[in-house]
């Protein structure tokens, strides 16, 4: 299982050290075997190794330059960081990245041989227009994406899910997981409103290899919560 929180704009920096002591302790404590990746502001990067992935929630595809506001490769190399979140779809939607830059977003970093949580999923509109306008409009947000790129992570997360306590039904769930498994053998995420209360359900469905965690992840004791989850369901299906 791959268990992912992601902090967006939230955190400051000694509250991301007290968030990491917390999570840490309990990955060693209880000898956790799943990958567990958090994504803090870029405030709170830190270089320390640790027995948790740090990532970044953004990066522009250079290695420095003239891009103000923006970080390139090399600052995250200051911080030995190479694991990134490309096409988030606050990323798409609120900040307005076309495809054309997440493509080359995602180019970029996999020549970096970074490992890559790339986000797809659809606003309600497109889902009310049914599957096969859900899995055009998924297609779509795969252009110019290698989706054999060996150290990718793909994660679905409806819009109209984010934040808003809703989430789709456990049958669609894994069915938009089972399509987007005939189109790629890298682990799939389910994101979008996953809660300490419904992770168990949502790692149980088959295709679904972990889940990528907003808001219900800034609380350490939650996040480790939906981790044990996670240690819970490797040890009911013998993994």
């Amino acid at each position: 299982m791959i268990i992912c929180a992601n902090f967006k704009a939230n955190k400051t920096r000694q509250e991301t050290q007290a968030y990491m002591a917390v999570v840490e302790s309990f990955v060693s404590a209880n000898d956790i075997s799943d990958t567990v990746i958090v994504f803090p502001p870029f405030t709170a990067l830190e270089h320390d190794p640790r027995n948790v992935l740090i990532g970044v929630q953004n990066a522009y595809p250079v290695r420095n330059g003239a891009y103000t506001g923006e970080i390139a490769l090399e600052q995250l190399e200051e911080f030995g960081i190479k694991t990134i979140l490309i096409g988030h779809s606050e990323r798409r939607h609120v900040i307005g990245e076309t495809q054309e830059l997440i493509s080359e977003k995602f180019r970029f970093f996999a020549e970096q041989g970074f490992a890559i949580v790339y986000c797809v999923g659809e606003p309600l509109e497109i889902r009310e227009e049914g599957s096969s306008a859900l899995m055009e409009y998924i297609e779509r947000q795969c252009e110019g994406i290698d989706l054999s790129y060996p150290d990718l992570i793909v994660a679905y997360e409806p819009v109209w899910a984010i934040g808003t306590g809703l989430t789709p039904s456990l049958r669609d769930i894994e069915l938009i997981h089972g399509a987007l498994r005939a189109k790629t053998s890298a682990p799939l995420l389910y994101g979008g409103s996953v809660k300490v209360e419904n992770a168990h359900d949502i790692m149980k469905l088959d295709n679904v290899d972990g889940v990528l965690v907003g808001s219900a992840a800034l609380s350490a004791n939650d996040f480790c919560d939906m981790i044990a989850q996670a240690t819970e369901l490797n040890t009911e299906k013998g993994e």
